[in-house]
């Protein structure tokens, strides 16, 4: 199945059941939710999946960083371990010893309400199979992407060169009015600052009572911004397993 934002064609990962190998776990990060501020971080899959090109697809899981034993990682990793646990994993859990580590996934479909699907993990149980899956080498973790982007100065988004050439709705020159970039146009931030306003302002701003024309136009923006970017991905923390 495939589905396009601006223009753009995403694929999702089909449903399946199958043996499927840790890759990533991505840098906490501090998002907005409607019970504060929290830390939230993705682990994600390589599964034997393939892709029109050949490649293996990824799926990933959402969590709020806590290991308290209602939390939604902590039932992750007992499904995921076979095991709750140990009491010095539980002072202390490294999550780099994920990286590498096997699995057997159900991957469903879920439809949200404005009609777009995501791929969720739906079940998830320990590798038993003879032959584990292993990684393809070809997926680059997060925290590898953000040091290549730094070493190559920063990434901006791609933008026109006159100003005749810019379509009317164009996010990447809708101008910031709030916070630290107020004043410069989208194109001008980095792809984590835009990531920023999108995870911290915008759930604000969507609940003002009366958004002036800068509030909605940046709002508006920042949606697009988060489909065609690739980071508006549901991190939902409560997974049925």
């Amino acid at each position: 199945m495939k589905l396009t934002a601006n223009n753009k064609e995403f694929a999702i990962h089909p449903e399946h059941v199958g043996p499927a190998v840790c890759v990533d776990c991505t840098p906490p990060r501090m998002v907005d939710t409607p019970f504060g501020q929290k830390q939230k971080f993705n682990i994600v899959f390589e599964t034997e999946a393939l892709r029109e090109d050949g490649t293996r697809f990824c799926v990933w899981a959402g969590f709020t960083a806590s290991l308290n034993e209602k939390s939604s990682l902590r039932k992750f990793l007992r499904s995921w371990l076979g095991r709750d646990l140990t009491l010095a994993e539980q002072k202390e859990f490294d999550l780099e010893s994920l990286i590498g580590r096997t699995a057997n996934l159900t991957i469903m479909h879920n439809q949200v309400q404005d009609g777009r699907t995501f791929a969720n993990i739906a079940l998830i149980r320990p590798d038993k199979s003879p032959n584990p899956l292993k990684p393809s080498g070809k997926f680059v973790r997060k925290q590898d992407r953000q040091q290549r982007d730094a070493d190559s100065n920063y990434q901006r988004a791609e933008q026109p060169t006159s100003n005749s050439s810019r379509p009317a709705d164009d996010w990447r020159f809708v101008k910031v009015h709030v916070g630290k970039h107020n004043g410069l146009e989208l194109c001008e931030l980095d792809i984590e600052a835009v990531r920023s306003l999108h995870d911290r302002w915008l759930p604000t701003a969507k609940n003002l009572a009366k958004p002036l024309k800068a509030d909605r136009d940046l709002m508006e923006a920042l949606v697009k911004a988060a489909a065609e970017l690739g980071f508006e991905q549901p991190e939902a923390d409560e997974i049925p397993y």
